[in-house]
């Protein structure tokens, strides 16, 4: 019999373990051949990217750094480093929070968005390499659905 401390853990099948493993491989693979695309253009590093992409797309209302956060899915110190790192280069500027007089939100500035646009073309082919020459579309298309499956409302 089993004791309150003792629960029933369901076992993966092999089946699960595989994908998770080629899940991860393929992310370690593809994210270290978009590093290197970066470091080799002389660009500044992948997360710089996804931070100021994500900025972009809020327009002037910006994200506060937890919204970053949640977006990137990096822990919070890293965030706020890479945040202090991105103010001091000019791609981005803090601002007060209307709806939370403590808070702050963060906006791209004009010179973000232009290195995000050169940034883009090196970023680009990186997934082409990562992802796009090995898939076809339609594969592209089911492996996007199963993805999305594993991250929609986490």
């Amino acid at each position: 019999m089993q004791g309150p401390m003792k629960q029933s853990v369901k076992q993966p099948s092999d089946a699960i373990v595989d994908a998770w493993i080629a899940l991860i491989r393929a992310q370690q693979v593809a994210l270290l051949k978009i590093e290197r695309a970066f470091r080799e253009a002389e660009l500044p590093p992948h997360a710089w990217y996804d931070a100021l992409w994500e900025l972009d797309r809020a327009g002037t209302a910006g994200l506060r750094p937890f919204e970053i956060e949640r977006r990137m899915l990096i822990a919070q110190s890293n965030i706020s480093r890479l945040i202090d790192r991105l103010v001091e280069q000019g791609y981005v500027e803090r601002q007060p929070c209307e709806e939370d007089g403590r808070g702050q939100k963060i906006v791209i500035t004009a010179s973000g968005r232009d290195l995000r646009k050169r940034m883009w073309p090196v970023y680009a082919r990186a997934i082409c390499e990562a992802v796009g020459y090995r898939v076809s579309e339609r594969e592209a298309t089911i492996l996007a659905s199963l993805l999305t499956k594993l991250v929609d409302e986490q």
